[in-house]
């Protein structure tokens, strides 16, 4: 599923779907060797068999990965489906392309699945619902929002990266364009009954529009797992919203709202002098603990409750790169002998969630749906995600060289880069993302993760039926009365974990921060630029990393990322030799460029 290369005309016209219904995960690629690897038969031979050995795991979990590809994280909330698919009528200078109107925040159609309504990244109620009628549809992001992406091939052809990073994706950039929007549909207006008035009255005028020009305008006539998205269907969507339009309508403009007011309570306070920046949003990067945090804050603001941002707000500034999130059992915690403590892993950028399903939910829960959370999305990616093999570099490698890198990544970096190190590191890098949950956030995160999903809590598991209690043990251990272990304490983590290098080609830009474009730059510090161009997907083969260079123009692509802009952007780090267990380990190949190279290479065979 990861991997795709132009398809040749007869495998185009077998659906995503269809292949996924067949538990078929070989006819939704076309390797085609020559194109990617002109030369070296034993680097093809390996790439070949990477990418059957990604076929035949997919393809034993269709399911788990349609759920984290595609289903949204709320059950029964989020933005109305209607009126998110009316935003490019209701203010076309805010949106995107005909084709794929949220591409302005990042959000790509997926070619594997041509037929999808919408952008991948977002999804909707009925596609979750055991009874797909008979409710308003809300849609909300997906997992593959974030964790899925694509670098582009020499011919031009995408290679898709499940489990990775969407460098494009900009959630504050949706944000701010959502609420330019509800400010046109509701000029003039000076109440909030007026607001409401103005919008349902634009909005059922767009969708009389809309709906007369096409019948199929909203779900495109889509069917998945034998449910029909079809003019019926949509009819009937209609129908239901069309009878407490304003009822919705006026729900969707507080939540919009709240989302828009949290960004700037956690800007004006985290971000003093960078606010500008900050409101435009970054394509590749989140404050994920702050955007959660402050949802909560800016509802409690608008209850009256005067909430302090001080201790409910992130003490420090978190922004980061999305992560990869293949190989999970790489990183997966172990309990100590006695069963009291979890160590060797962990997960977040500083291995603060150590169990998969509350990491998981941390990530559902960073869109403020609370108690409306679908579990089961979860519990579908913590299995799929576990074992989900890394994606292979799909151009030329030079094995000779490689294998020198090889010898010398062995020597100086796989100590501290291997499997269930749950050691953090202070490397230099700027600590903000490491200290960014308080004691009070980390105790709300614990108390959140037990009450959405106590050991008790029963999920049924679709389409087996399977009844199952995600949240009951962790590697068999109980966790009745064991909230500590859902969030470690922050003291104990301040610093970075030393991740697993599965797939690391494909997780530029590097540190945590994404301040630092290629590997190259990551072990030469004294070459490493300044300001660089973010979020390309053309690729640096040399260098291995996604294309940096102001100067280059293979596309229009990425945005101007400066990294001294401001502290939490900072590139320093991971730039100095370190002792580690009383032998030194060479972080710095500033004086041996060759050295460098040579890992550079080898790195790309991981």
């Amino acid at each position: 599923m990861a991997v795709v290369t132009r398809l040749t005309s007869a495998i185009a016209r077998i659906s995503f779907v269809a292949c996924l219904a067949l538990a078929s995960h070989a006819c939704l690629h076309a390797p085609v060797w020559a194109q990617t690897a002109p030369a070296g038969g034993e680097w093809r031979a390996e790439q070949e068999r990477r990418l059957k050995a990604l076929d035949a795991y997919i393809s034993r979990k269709p399911v788990a990965y349609r759920w984290f590809a595609d289903f949204p994280f709320g059950l029964t909330d989020g933005a109305p489906f209607i009126i998110l698919k009316l935003l490019p009528k209701l203010a076309p200078e805010e949106w995107g392309s005909g084709n794929n109107f949220l591409d302005v925040a990042g959000l790509f159609i997926d070619e594997r699945d041509p037929t999808y309504p919408i952008a991948r990244g977002f999804g909707w109620t009925g596609l979750a619902r055991n009874d797909p009628s008979g409710v308003v549809d809300y849609a909300a992001l997906s997992c593959g929002a974030c964790h899925i992406g694509r670098v582009r091939l020499d011919d031009g052809s995408f290679r898709y990266l499940d489990g990775g990073v969407n460098a494009q994706f900009n959630l504050v950039q949706y944000r701010v364009r959502v609420r330019n929007t509800i400010e046109k549909i509701t000029a003039g207006a000076t109440t909030p009954e007026e607001k409401i008035e103005r919008a349902t009255r634009a909005i059922l005028t767009a969708l009389d529009k809309a709906h007369a020009q096409d019948r199929n305008y909203f779900y495109k006539n889509y069917s998945f797992a034998g449910r029909r998205f079809d003019a019926a269907y949509e009819t009937r969507q209609i129908e239901l919203f069309m009878q407490d339009a304003p009822a919705i309508v006026g729900k969707y403009l507080t939540r919009a709202g709240l989302e828009y007011v949290s960004l700037l309570d956690l800007v004006y306070k985290n971000y003093k002098g960078f606010e500008e920046q900050m409101t435009q949003g970054f394509g590749g990067m989140a404050d994920a603990t702050g955007v959660s945090t402050s949802m909560v804050y800016a509802a409690a603001e608008a209850r009256g409750e005067n909430p302090d941002p001080k201790t409910n707000l992130p003490p420090t500034p978190g922004i980061t790169d999305f992560m990869a999130v293949w190989e999970q059992e790489k990183r997966l915690a172990r309990w100590s002998p006695d069963h009291t403590q979890l160590v060797d892993g962990g997960g977040q950028w500083n291995g603060n969630i150590p169990i998969p399903i509350f990491r998981n939910l941390a990530a559902e829960l960073t869109l403020g749906l609370g108690a409306d959370t679908d579990i089961r999305i979860a519990a579908f990616s913590e299995d799929l995600l576990r074992d989900l093999p890394a994606p292979v570099y799909p151009f030329p490698v030079d094995l000779a060289l490689a294998k020198k890198g090889a010898a010398l990544f062995e020597e100086n970096c796989a100590a501290c880069h291997r499997p269930h190190n749950g050691k953090v590191y202070d490397l230099g890098t700027d600590l903000g993302r490491a200290r960014v949950v308080s004691d009070i956030i980390a105790k709300n995160a614990r108390d959140s993760f037990t009450k959405i999903c106590p050991p008790t809590r029963i999920v049924e598991m679709p389409p087996s039926g399977d009844r199952i209690a995600p949240c009951a043990k962790f590697e068999g251990v109980s966790l009745e009365n064991r909230a500590d272990v859902s969030m470690a304490d922050p003291a104990t983590h301040e610093g970075y974990n030393a991740l697993p290098l599965g797939g690391v080609w494909a997780q530029a830009p590097y540190l945590h921060n994404g301040s630092v474009p290629t590997l190259y730059h990551l072990l030469v510090p004294r070459e490493r630029p300044a300001v660089f161009v973010k979020s390309r997907l053309d690729y640096d083969k040399k260098l291995v990393g996604f294309s940096w260079e102001p100067a280059q123009t293979l596309s229009r692509e990425g945005y101007r990322f400066d990294t001294t802009a401001f502290p939490a952007l900072s590139n320093k780090g991971h730039d100095k030799d370190v002792i580690e267990d009383g032998k030194t380990l060479k972080l710095d190949w500033s004086d041996d460029v060759d050295g460098a190279m040579a890992i550079v290479e080898y790195l790309k065979t991981k």
